[in-house]
């Protein structure tokens, strides 16, 4: 299994329109099994294609006890809403409250190649529309509450909560564009 890389914002990759994946094929299959590795080593409860450098509508979901696999989703029913912390592994450490459906029911097709119609709620809800958003070049920090972004910055209180920090949404892309230079 290869390793793929989680690509950060601002990477052009992130905010562009997949492609539908017009047949699952053996290496699509393999495809989701190291998105699904990959997610899971670096603690996430989805993972968009795009997220890993590839312009394909492909996400995997892992949350409620539930793992899914979705070629080609498309979210054909929601209702309620439910607001909480979202962060991102494309934007690590930043976080913010984003407003979404409280239930989705969802379309595509699964790593078998056959149609699949899946319905949750709460937080599997929420990632189901997180990663979606991905596939048409939509980051959370495009639907947070504006005045809600924070760090986390790793360090713990006395009674264990991570330490966070407020920031601005223009200050957390200007950290984030600084670190590219810095690489570069």
């Amino acid at each position: 299994m290869k390793e793929l890389q989680i690509v950060t914002y601002p990477d052009p990759v992130l905010q562009k329109k997949a492609s539908r994946v017009e047949r699952v094929t053996p290496e699509i299959r393999a495809f989701t099994e190291e998105m699904l590795h990959a997610m899971r080593e670096d603690h996430g409860v989805g993972l968009a294609a795009p997220q890993v450098g590839v312009s394909l509508r492909i996400i995997v979901v892992e949350a409620n006890d539930k793992t899914h696999v979705l070629i080609n989703p498309q979210i054909i029913a929601s209702e309620g809403t439910q607001t909480g912390a979202e962060g991102c592994l494309s934007l690590p450490r930043l976080y913010a409250e984003v407003t979404r459906a409280f239930r989705v029911t969802v379309t595509g097709t699964n790593a078998r190649g056959k149609k699949v119609i899946l319905s949750g709620e709460g937080l599997w809800a929420r990632a189901m529309q997180h990663e979606i958003d991905h596939l048409d070049g939509i980051l959370f920090v495009d639907r947070a509450i504006p005045d809600s972004f924070h760090w986390v910055t790793g360090e713990e209180d006395e009674e264990g909560n991570y330490i966070t920090k407020p920031t601005s949404l223009e200050d957390a892309k200007r950290f984030f564009e600084k670190q590219v230079q810095v690489r570069a």
